[in-house]
């Protein structure tokens, strides 16, 4: 294989051999893109032409080249995932592939690639590449999966009740409906990667029959099959996920609904002893209650009284616990 890390060639000379069946250029330079282009008589996309959504631009076939990019993903350096195209140039003895990251895919099978009779023409490796994003795509799945269920005990069994106030139960929502805004985000990214594998396994078995080999179209139809069967398990998984989303958004509800519910008692039940409290607060010469003899404690029992009422009235209703 030929493989560029910014201006970094592996295989020395100025020719481009013709043994050489994968050309891996990662961020190239201009100088790597015009020698290429002249060594295949190819043009190399540029990461805008990549980027282009429109399946014309993603799915070619120009005077017997393929032209093919799909989104791959990758880890900035805080951790975080990001789509980023990568760009299949296929012709009849050699793949060359333009892309902006770095992939534990791309490396896999460059690390195969001198030992495996499989390998040997561009079609394969092309081939290969598509099995190994296909690969860590399930596995993807199967960790967001994974990831999914211990959320779901978390909602569904309890470990969103906190005991210790409002404020720690808040919280614990909040934090789970950040986590399923991850989950979804994470699996949407997952999906574009998928059905952008699927597309071009299918577009390269439809158009590059004429030097694609028995075993690599069979190996193409079994990468189609493997997106299809994991689109389904991501489709189960998205309807889990929005399951997740609407059950946390009605804890939400259930939690402001008991706020206002305290509130409204508390309302009510400090209206009668703040109505009485006026009342027997006002300064009036001729008032009977200011010569009484038990009229002070007299007044309190009526305050507390008023208050505690509306709290036995409300308990009867199975209004309060």
């Amino acid at each position: 294989m030929y493989r560029s890390q910014g201006g970094d060639w592996t295989t020395a000379g100025t020719e481009l051999p013709p043994e050489i069946i994968w050309i891996d250029l990662l961020n190239p330079t201009p100088d790597e893109v015009r020698f290429v282009e002249a060594g295949v008589k190819i043009r190399v996309p540029t990461e805008a032409a990549l980027s282009e959504i429109e399946a014309s631009s993603r799915l070619r076939l120009d005077h017997h080249v393929l032209y093919l990019s799909s989104p791959v993903v990758t880890l900035d350096a805080s951790g975080e995932a990001h789509l980023t195209p990568v760009g299949f140039v296929i012709t009849a003895t050699v793949l060359v592939t333009v892309r902006f990251f770095t992939s534990p895919a791309f490396d896999s099978v460059a690390a195969r690639i001198d030992g495996d009779d499989s390998l040997k023409n561009g079609m394969c490796v092309f081939t290969s590449l598509l099995e190994a994003v296909v690969d860590r795509g399930a596995d993807v799945l199967e960790h967001l999966g994974a990831t999914a269920d211990e959320l779901a005990r978390s909602v569904f069994k309890g470990g969103l009740k906190q005991s210790k106030g409002p404020v720690r139960s808040t919280r614990k929502l909040r934090e789970a409906l950040a986590n399923v805004g991850v989950l979804a985000d994470r699996l949407a990214k997952a999906r574009d990667v998928l059905l952008g594998a699927g597309r071009v396994a299918s577009y390269a078995d439809d158009v590059g029959r004429e030097w694609i080999t028995a075993s690599s179209r069979i190996r193409l139809e079994a990468v189609s099959k493997d997106v299809v069967s994991l689109s389904d398990y991501e489709s189960r998984l998205s309807d889990k996920i929005q399951l997740l989303l609407d059950a946390v958004l009605g804890f939400i509800n259930i939690e402001q609904n008991d706020l206002f519910k305290i509130l409204t008692i508390v309302s009510v039940v400090g209206i009668p002893p703040t109505l009485l409290a006026g009342i027997w607060g006002m300064n009036f010469k001729n008032m009977p209650e200011l010569n009484w003899e038990w009229g002070y404690a007299l007044a309190w029992i009526a305050i507390i009284a008023s208050g505690l009422l509306p709290l036995l009235w409300f308990k009867l209703r199975g209004w309060i616990e």
